[in-house]
């Protein structure tokens, strides 16, 4: 469910210009930023990369462009 909430004008201008830079509006920016942090502070030893390798590997699975991995 959506909800309007108030955002200071410095968070919706940086969102705006780096979600242009990865093709996202600012509000999914916003989302993609507290996905991110959520995920961080529930596994702090975690890496960012490492994060971000998880979930393009979600994504990828969810596309179906997976593969079987043989172990040995």
């Amino acid at each position: 469910m959506a909800k309007a909430i108030k955002l200071s004008d410095e968070l919706v201008n940086d969102a705006t210009i780096n979600g242009k830079a990865q093709e996202r509006s600012a509000p999914k920016q916003i989302e993609y930023w507290a996905k991110i942090g959520k995920i961080a502070i529930e596994n702090p030893d975690l890496p960012f990369s490492f994060i971000q390798g998880v979930l393009l590997g979600i994504e990828e699975m969810n596309a179906g462009e997976v593969s079987e991995y043989t172990f040995g």
